[in-house]
C-alpha cells in the first residue's frame, strides 16, 4: 500500500450565478459588434453567460458562493481567501468584508490575484496554509464580475466573459482521502505582462476616469498570442504536476482546464492525451468566468455527480501575469448545493444573517 501524507482535502464546494442570462445575440446588439451567434460558438464554444445586476459586486458573489461552500462541508471557515480581477476597491481587499459577512468573525481573510489562475493559485496556498498549521478550515473563492471591466465594444473580449463565484472549502487530511490534493505546479513569466492587463488606473499609470480613453481603462487581450501561451503553458504545466504525482494521462479520470475558450481547452486534453469523456466544463452556459472558471465547473460537474470520488483528477489554468499552475487531485465526495444560492448586496444583508447559519457550528475537521 502507497505511503500516505499530510495534505489537504476539497470538503465543500459551492457556486454562485447571477440570475440574468445574456444570450450571444444580446451582446452582438448591445455592443453593436460585427459577429453573430454563429461565429462566437465555433470561436469560442460559449453560448450564454451571466452577468450580475447593477449594485451586485464581486464581494455579493463571493459571500454567496462561500456561503454554499460551508453549507456543504457542514462547517465554518477558519481562514478566507479570495481569488478575483475585480475586487469591490482597489483598497482594501474584498475577503475581510467577505468573512465579516459570513459571520466568521477575525479570522484571517486576504486577497489574491493572478487573474484566471487565481483560483489554482489559491487552492495551492490553503494547502500549504494547512500543512504549515496556521489554519484547519480555510475557503478558497474564485470571484469577479468582469461585466465592470469588459469594453462592450471590443469583440475579443466582450463576448467572452461573465460573471460568477466558486468556492471550495478545504480540510486537513491525507493523501488517499477523496479530495486530497496530490501535488501543485505553478508558474509565471512577466515578460507577457502586457499581453493580458488593464493599462491604467494602478500606480505605472494613477489617471483618474475622466482622464483615461476606452483603450486603457478596459479589461484587453492580444486573443491570437494568448491563445498560443494559453495552449503551451497549461499542458506543459498538467505534465509537470502529473509527474509529480507519478500519474500517467490515461489514468486520469477527470480534467477540468480554466475555461478561456473551448478550443483552447481541446488544445490542452489533446496535447496531454486526456479522452473528451474525461473533460468536464460549462464553458457553453457560463463563458469565461476568470479566477471563478475552475470552481464553478467542479460545482457543475459534482451536482451531477459525473465523476466517481477518488478518480485522479487534473484542474490547469493560464491567466494575465502571465500565469499558470495545475493540481493533481482526487476527485472529492463533497456534493454542491441542488439550488443557486441567493445574492445579497453588502447593504441588504441583515445584521442577523452575518451571525447565523442554517447548521450547527462544528469545531472539528472531519
Amino acid at each position: 500500500m502507497a505511503q500516505q501524507s499530510p495534505t489537504a482535502v476539497v470538503h465543500g464546494i459551492g457556486a454562485c450565478l447571477p440570475p440574468r442570462v445574456v444570450s450571444n445575440d444580446e451582446v452582438t446588439r448591445r455592443g453593436v459588434l460585427e459577429t453573430t451567434d454563429q461565429w462566437i460558438r465555433s470561436r469560442t464554444g460559449i453560448a450564454r453567460r451571466r452577468q450580475a445586476d447593477e449594485g451586485v459586486s464581486t464581494g455579493d458573489l463571493a459571500v454567496a458562493a462561500g456561503r454554499a461552500a460551508e453549507a456543504s462541508a457542514r462547517c465554518r471557515a477558519d481562514l478566507v481567501l479570495v481569488a478575483t480581477t475585480t475586487p469591490d476597491r482597489r483598497c482594501p481587499a474584498t475577503a475581510p468584508e467577505v468573512a465579516h459577512r459570513l459571520g466568521l468573525g477575525p479570522v484571517p481573510a486576504f486577497d489574491l490575484a493572478a487573474v484566471c489562475s487565481g483560483f489554482v493559485y489559491g487552492v495551492a496556498v490553503a494547502t500549504a496554509l494547512i500543512k504549515s498549521g496556521v489554519c484547519e478550515r480555510p475557503l478558497v473563492i474564485g470571484a469577479e464580475t468582469y461585466s465592470t471591466i469588459v469594453d462592450p465594444l471590443d469583440r475579443d473580449t466582450a463576448v467572452i466573459f461573465g460573471d460568477g463565484a466558486g468556492a471550495v472549502l478545504l480540510r486537513p487530511g491525507h493523501t488517499g482521502e477523496a479530495g486530497a490534493v496530490i501535488a501543485v505546479d505553478l508558474g509565471s513569466d512577466g515578460a507577457g505582462s502586457d499581453l493580458i492587463a488593464i493599462a491604467a488606473g494602478g500606480s505605472r499609470r494613477p489617471d483618474t476616469s475622466a482622464r483615461l480613453d476606452r483603450g486603457t481603462r478596459y479589461f484587453r487581450m492580444q486573443g491570437r498570442e494568448v491563445y498560443g501561451q494559453a495552449v503551451r503553458r497549461m499542458a506543459e504545466s498538467s505534465q509537470a504536476v502529473l509527474d509529480r504525482a507519478g500519474w500517467q494521462p490515461e489514468s486520469v479520470g477527470a480534467f477540468i482546464g480554466h475555461q478561456a475558450n473551448q478550443r483552447i481547452l481541446d488544445s490542452v486534453a489533446d496535447r496531454i492525451g486526456i479522452p473528451a469523456a474525461y473533460r468536464h466544463g460549462n464553458i457553453r452556459d457560463v463563458g469565461n468566468t476568470a479566477a471563478a472558471s475552475i470552481p464553478l465547473a467542479l460545482a457543475d460537474t459534482a451536482r451531477h455527480t459525473a465523476v466517481r470520488p477518488g478518480a485522479r483528477s487534473l484542474l490547469t489554468a493560464f491567466g494575465g501575469g502571465l500565469t499558470w499552475g495545475s493540481i493533481a487531485l482526487r476527485w472529492p465526495e463533497a456534493r454542491s448545493l441542488n439550488r443557486d444560492p441567493e445574492i445579497r448586496t453588502a447593504e441588504t444583508t441583515p445584521r442577523s444573517a452575518r451571525r447565523k447559519q442554517p447548521w450547527k457550528l462544528s469545531t472539528t475537521t472531519s
